[in-house]
């Protein structure tokens, strides 16, 4: 509670000047009926529409209708999607006063304000639903942005994580208190560390801690989301465990696995890793995480996961979902990682578009609310200055966000008419 008050005081003066013209949860943004006009839109799940109108209704997408009007956004141009979903964010890490990644240690003012334009970031890059993974500090923010009074992503959060420390995790029976837990602290999803870091790999949970892991979440009606290297990942599919985050090192055989039992992975493509190499300075330590050591595998190990995900994509029906990892310094960059995979790692544009929009909503249990422009879905609309199916990089250039209906960005070309409503 504390947390969340810092978050809207702090907030509060530079964000509400940022929404001035731009419309507020409470403010002018919202009306009951909007007409936005399109001549090219993903419609979330590979297909295209073409010269038509989205017509909302408060949050939600009523009907995709070609003669509706009066028109009050006019996105003709522009290239509109459903908002993407970013399926794993630290949405709270952030650099610290004295320049250092924070995480929890920096003051809870600092960290207020930080996790506060950190989500502002995230939304005005065109991210309209986050998946945050490992930090109670998610938890208010979550509920600011969800009651209206800070402008962000919809955050998904699975509070504390379960760290795998081998016998030190816990018998079953306490490891399936811890994820109660969490689920009485508020999370949204359970994540857990089956194994070690990117270039160890090695489990640290058995194969029996790990099963009761995602049991219990199971039974709280809660998917369980497995930090997994290597043989971790045949482990946490074998337990049942709804998602793999990473899978680096995983074999052909445990991609099959996957497919054949419907889980998703979630890997990273570039812009993780060339955050911590950009933020060196920022993020190197002694030790045990960020040494200088580890920096100098850095390089290597972005190319292993691009040819990671070259082969992952060959596996039919694997469904790979579009996560990047954002932690201090990659907050607001976030499609970065859609360029990696198109450029660096060969994926058609079209499927990294539908891995950032229905593929991640699937995921998450949520595809009858976002990730689609479809009637009786959210009204999470964005639109590009370009077409990324043509060039990829467009996803640099988000030039209107909308999330539930709330215009929160709005600066293409002719998306509003020069005379609101004039229009036919």
């Amino acid at each position: 509670m504390i947390l969340a008050k810092m978050i809207i005081y702090i907030f509060g003066f530079f964000g509400l000047c940022a929404l001035a013209e731009q419309g507020s949860p409470q403010g002018p943004a919202r009306s009951a009926r909007i007409v936005i006009a399109v001549s090219t839109a993903l419609d979330g799940n590979g297909g295209v529409l073409r010269d038509t109108r989205i017509v909302i209704e408060n949050s939600r997408i009523v009907a995709i209708d070609p003669k509706a009007g009066p028109v009050d956004y006019d996105l003709r141009g522009m290239t509109v999607m459903p908002g993407w979903i970013d399926a794993h964010v630290h949405i709270t890490w952030s650099f610290g006063p004295d320049g250092k990644n924070a995480m929890q240690g920096a003051p809870t003012q600092f960290l207020a304000n930080a996790a506060a334009a950190n989500a502002y970031a995230t939304l005005m890059a065109g991210f309209t639903t986050v998946q945050s993974l490992g930090s109670a500090a998610d938890v208010p923010l979550r509920d600011a942005i969800a009651r209206g009074e800070l402008p962000g992503p919809r955050i998904l959060t699975s509070a504390e994580a379960l760290m795998g420390q081998g016998e030190k995790t816990g018998t079953p029976d306490e490891i399936r208190a811890y994820i109660r837990k969490q689920k009485e602290a508020g999370a949204d999803v359970i994540k857990i560390f089956a194994s070690g870091g990117i270039t160890s790999g090695t489990m640290t949970v058995s194969q029996e801690q790990l099963n009761a892991a995602c049991d219990e979440a199971r039974k709280l009606g809660l998917r369980s989301l497995v930090h997994a290297f290597r043989d971790a990942v045949r482990g946490a599919i074998l337990a049942g465990c709804t998602e793999i985050e990473h899978g680096l090192g995983a074999s052909d055989d445990d991609l099959k696995l996957a497919a054949e039992k419907g889980v998703p992975i979630d890997p990273q493509a570039g812009l993780l890793l060339e955050t911590y190499l950009r933020y060196k300075a920022n993020y190197v330590t002694d030790g045990p995480y960020y040494t200088e050591a580890s920096f100098a595998h850095l390089p290597e190990l972005i190319t292993a996961h691009q040819e990671f995900i070259k082969r992952a994509a060959k596996i039919p029906g694997l469904k790979i979902v579009y996560g990047t990892d954002a932690v201090a310094g990659a907050h607001g960059r976030n499609a970065e990682d859609f360029i990696h995979r198109v450029r660096d790692s060969g994926v058609d544009p079209m499927a990294a578009m539908v891995s950032g929009n229905s593929l991640g909503a699937e995921a998450m249990g949520m595809a009858d609310q976002i990730g689609s422009i479809a009637p009786g879905l959210q009204a999470d609309i964005i639109a590009l200055d370009g077409d990324p199916l043509k060039d990829i990089t467009s996803v640099r250039r988000v030039v209107f966000v909308m999330k539930g209906g709330v215009a929160y960005k709005n600066i293409s070309r002719n998306s509003i008419p020069a005379n609101p409503g004039a229009q036919n």
